[in-house]
């Protein structure tokens, strides 16, 4: 009997210490394309997010916006180099614009998922409408990208602004993922 009750306790102990906010963050991200990115992003805020897959995702898309917001100020500074090609100028006023949509439809989504957890609301609607826009957001950093194509624009700049869009991208694949699984699992 006392085996029983001692093997129930550590069996229950066991439980507990392997179901962490930290582990709940890693489980989830394992399905993502950038699992490590995303376990090192999120890790940081493992005391908020719980074990609350509502509060992951909520996270996951502000790190999102977070980002796109800071690659918007370091793109429109870029804009403003003296010296700047022609051609550079154009890619980087039109990469503005794209990331510029980008804060709108991901500040749009932060709305939007709220609107997830308020109980009578058509859940699938509000999250059909996050994955919507989070993938144009995605579309947005491409479009950004590949603005900066050919030979004619190789340098600083372009690396630059490619190594920041393929970041940008690979935070927001993320947080569509954890979208993704948010909805489906709801």
């Amino acid at each position: 009997m006392a085996t029983n009750v001692l093997l129930f306790l550590l069996l229950t102990l066991l439980s507990i210490a392997t179901s962490t906010p930290t582990n709940f963050i890693k489980s989830s991200c394992s399905t993502t394309s950038y699992p490590t990115l995303c376990v090192e992003s999120l890790s940081v805020y493992a005391t908020t997010i719980q074990q609350d897959p509502h509060q992951l995702v909520q996270t996951a898309l502000s790190l999102s916006l977070n980002k796109t917001q800071s690659t918007k100020g370091f793109v429109t500074k870029c804009k403003k180099f003296k010296g700047l090609k022609p051609r550079e100028y154009a890619a980087l006023h039109d990469c503005v614009e794209e990331i510029t949509d980008s804060v709108d439809r991901l500040s749009r989504s932060l709305k939007e998922l709220k609107l997830c957890k308020i109980n009578g609301q058509d859940f699938n609607w509000h999250i059909s409408n996050v994955q919507t826009w989070v993938s144009s957001s995605m579309t947005d950093a491409s479009t950004c990208s590949d603005g900066f194509g050919g030979k004619a624009l190789d340098g600083r700049m372009k690396t630059s602004i490619r190594s920041r869009m393929v970041n940008l991208a690979q935070v927001t694949s993320n947080a569509l993922s954890l979208i993704n699984q948010y909805g489906t699992n709801h």
